[in-house]
């Protein structure tokens, strides 16, 4: 009997030293889990067969290139940090990120930025043993290109094109040595009307990275100048038996996106458009259709080694219409060559959920955690943080860290609330799925501070579901929530006893949401707010280009807090 008093009183003693709140203000998350389940990932997938999107979640403006046997792709990051994700698979379908090519805060400073701004529609080439990445950092000090050997890293420091205005550049590499940098900017004379812009082109010089002489447009306007096209960006030249082939997206990002192709037969032009222009769009198709897929366009086309060709472009998965908190994700589809012309999808095609794979695909599509449903936990039990964790903006100092309590995820609170220009302590992931749940398990915050589980649009629309300590063995379990409106508000709160550790979760359904919490006393997840509005964290409303970002957040509220 005393042996068993002895036990009960060291676990309660243990109990109460796990319930107290950590000196200090750190706050440990023990792990981390995410679990996609949507309908439109719910068919068997036939052998010899993938699923789009082939990267799910917000990766907006792929580009690609073959080099030494494998495909690399990269997308736009805009002010999120680590920027510009590198992939690499070797049969198109199954891709693993490597590395980034902005990863070090010297490089790049995106303070007092939206989160949309930022790096624009990176574009990856290999010539001659070196990889070139070539991007616009909106409000950041405009056009670069950085270079590599090895694609999954270190990328140089930004080589800037002095000169070089507009966004989207890229790089064609001709027979003949000469490299040409195109990219998009306003049109040679005043605009005709609103997103009136042209694709312009000039040599480069490799070696000093310096554009020299004449710069010239290459399309002004669009293909059919007539009817006003606007947004032509995103410009990619190909060659292929002997004709230049230049691309674009057309119609901006929203539903009227779509790709165009021209050719000509000097790199130069005349560019003569295609008669079946656009080679791809969803903006024919009636709205009410099942599961839709919209904003197609953006496209980068690569070919394989059997000699077909594949592209790689930017859609969304949307609810109710118009809302997509999943935002821009990257498709692949094959490329038909018809007549001498690429073709992606035929006119009034819907874009397919599942396609047949390229013919060297490699084992079955076991494409998860890339796309399709899946459940993920992260134990944080490596030394270092994986490459799907973003921060908003650059850090100027180090808040998260594994290896101050191995096995969990460390995060000192720092004054930036969700709503700062700058750097807040907060960790996300993409929400890669309509249908989803996040949780995670921390300790009890200390007391001025509050932490736990954000759901991220940008610093204008977010949900957080945090925790405070009130006392010594309470809390209270709040969310809060900014809609645009230019306050924070309460949506919802509960005092309760104090856990070692608590569980929060947040939970999505289209454009419903859920937030629940578990202070392991046997009830299980108990609901704070549901049926909560879930399109605060849809593209469509928030504005921008980015998709919805989920994981943990800690504010330090000792201090005034930070704009």
């Amino acid at each position: 009997m005393m042996r068993l008093l002895l036990a009960t009183v060291l676990l309660l003693s243990a109990a109460l030293r796990v319930q107290a709140a950590t000196p200090g203000g750190t706050v440990y998350f023990d792990w981390f889990e995410y679990a996609g389940n949507d309908a439109a990932f719910e068919p068997p997938l036939p052998a010899g067969h993938y699923r789009n999107p082939i990267l799910a979640g917000f990766h907006a403006d792929p580009s690609i290139t073959r080099a030494n046997g494998k495909f690399y792709l990269v997308n736009s990051s805009f002010t999120y940090f680590p920027g510009i994700p590198v992939f690499e698979s070797v049969d198109l379908v199954h891709w693993k990120q490597i590395g980034n090519v902005i990863d070090r805060p010297t490089q790049l400073d995106f303070d007092g930025l939206s989160v949309s701004r930022g790096i624009f529609a990176p574009a990856i080439s290999f010539h001659d043993g070196v990889f070139y990445v070539v991007t616009t950092a909106v409000d950041s000090g405009g056009n670069f290109i950085a270079t590599a050997r090895d694609p999954a890293g270190p990328w140089s420091d930004p080589h800037w094109l002095p000169g070089i205005e507009g966004i989207d550049p890229s790089l064609f590499f001709d027979d003949d040595g000469k490299v040409y940098l195109l990219n998009n900017d306003v049109p040679p004379g005043p605009a005709r009307y609103e997103g009136h812009r042209a694709i312009w082109m000039q040599q480069l010089d490799l070696a000093s990275f310096n554009p020299v002489g004449p710069r010239k447009v290459l399309i002004d306007g669009g293909v059919e100048p007539a009817k006003n096209p606007i947004w032509i960006e995103g410009p990619h030249i190909y060659k292929r038996d002997g004709w230049y082939y230049l691309s674009d997206a057309e119609g901006g990002t929203g539903p009227q996106h779509s790709q165009v192709v021209l050719r000509s037969r000097k790199v130069w032009g005349p560019y003569v458009p295609y008669a079946g222009n656009p080679i791809l769009t969803q903006r024919d198709l009636p709205q009410d259709r099942p599961l839709p897929i919209t904003n197609a366009g953006h496209a980068d086309l690569v070919e394989g080694p059997d000699g077909s060709w594949w592209a790689v472009f930017l859609a969304s998965r949307n609810y109710d219409t118009r809302h997509y908190n999943t935002g821009r994700e990257t498709y692949l589809l094959p490329v038909d060559w018809r007549d001498g012309w690429p073709v992606i999808l035929p006119a009034g095609q819907t874009i397919p959920y599942i396609v047949k794979a390229p013919s060297w695909m490699q084992g079955a599509a076991k494409q998860a955690p890339s796309t399709g449903n899946f459940m993920e936990r992260n134990e944080f039990d490596t030394p270092t943080l994986g490459n799907d964790w973003l921060r908003v903006r650059v850090p100027k100092q180090a808040w998260a860290n594994l290896r101050e309590r191995p096995g969990s995820l460390a995060l000192h609170p720092l004054p930036e609330d969700l709503d700062t220009l700058r750097n807040p302590a907060f960790l996300g992931r993409r929400q890669q799925h309509l249908r989803f749940e996040a949780s995670t398990e921390m300790t009890r915050p200390a007391a001025g501070v509050a932490a736990g589980l954000a759901a991220f649009q940008s610093e204008a629309y977010w949900y957080f579901l945090g925790v405070r300590s009130v006392g010594e063995d309470r809390v209270v379990i709040f969310l809060e929530a900014r809609d645009g409106g230019g306050a924070t508000k309460t949506l919802a709160s509960r005092e309760v006893a104090a856990a070692a550790p608590l569980g929060l979760q947040i939970k999505g359904d289209g454009g419903r949401y859920a937030f629940a919490f578990d202070t392991r006393d046997g009830q299980g997840w108990q609901t704070l707010a549901e049926d909560v509005d879930g399109t605060v964290l849809s593209t469509d409303r928030a504005g921008g280009f980015v998709g919805a970002l989920l994981g943990p957040f800690a504010r330090d509220e000792r201090a005034l807090r930070s704009k």
